[in-house]
């Protein structure tokens, strides 16, 4: 009997350049297909956490949170919302963001915010003040306008910029819950564009950073007051209408005359190449 040749040495290189190339073809689909299953996810969360919110204004009356300054006593979302989530705390993480900026509540000053990829928390004892419970993490926060303010300013926001409740005119156009670094910010329309991706301004003053980020290839997901959700394009965060006062047609939207040019020319560019609105 004839024996049987096997594979020559040139035949199985040939079969493993073959199966190479095949798999350097593949390997950015299934990645996008992996991207697109944790924005679903993240959608998910969000989703849930519609339910929440609504569950809290129908057991309180149709009203937000209440919130005062400096005080866990007063509306933190992950405080005052705690018995409806309690049993499933991750849905606190996005999904490309889950991993803790501070896992083990390090006692020596660890930067516990997050950013793009990165949850924020675990918040610290060390850093627990103004009212901060330590131990909470996560990657959404909350439109600091949707609360019922307490005294005369929250924050340094005046009174009559916050929406109190979900019962208003144009509620599908104002952010309530979404992609953040931060567990919350109070965009105003004198607020700037990230310098680059990434970018990071912390003060409360300028917070639509805390927001604007390139977390899902360009958008965010979000959370709206009328409880629906949809992701949200980097330069379409600065149409929605954040406050009551805030201006939908300033100087960062097509409506207040932006041009591509001035994309290019904020920060490094980075957000030229993404859609106008």
């Amino acid at each position: 009997m004839r024996k049987r040749k096997g594979f020559t040495l040139i035949e199985l290189l040939v079969v493993i350049a073959i199966i190479a190339l095949l798999m350097a073809i593949l390997m950015p689909a299934l990645q996008r297909v992996k991207k697109q299953a944790k924005t679903v996810i993240c959608q998910a969360h969000l989703k849930e956490w519609a339910v929440i919110f609504a569950m809290y204004t129908d057991d309180n009356n149709g009203n937000f949170p209440e919130r005062r300054s400096g005080s866990s006593g007063y509306g933190r979302w992950m405080d005052s919302m705690r018995e409806y989530y309690i049993s499933a705390p991750d849905i606190r993480l996005c999904p490309v963001a889950n991993k803790l900026a501070n896992p083990s509540m390090e006692t020596t000053g660890v930067d516990w915010w997050g950013s793009t990829f990165v949850a924020w928390g675990r918040i610290p004892y060390w850093d627990a003040g103004g009212g901060r419970t330590a131990s909470y993490y996560g990657s959404y926060g909350v439109n600091g306008y949707i609360y019922v303010p307490i005294g005369a300013d929250v924050y340094g926001k005046p009174p009559e910029r916050f929406w109190r409740t979900p019962n208003v005119k144009g509620a599908n156009n104002i952010p309530m819950f979404m992609d953040c670094y931060f567990w919350c910010g109070w965009p105003d329309d004198t607020n700037t564009p990230p310098e680059y991706d990434g970018w990071q301004n912390r003060s409360d003053t300028d917070a639509i950073n805390r927001f604007c980020l390139n977390r899902h290839d360009g958008f965010i997901n979000a959370a709206f007051v009328d409880y629906t959700v949809r992701r949200v394009g980097l330069k379409e965060m600065f149409t929605l209408k954040w406050s009551r006062v805030y201006n939908t047609a300033n100087a960062w939207t097509t409506a207040g005359g932006i041009l591509p040019t001035d994309w290019r020319n904020h920060g490094t560019g980075w957000l030229a190449k993404f859609k106008d609105y």
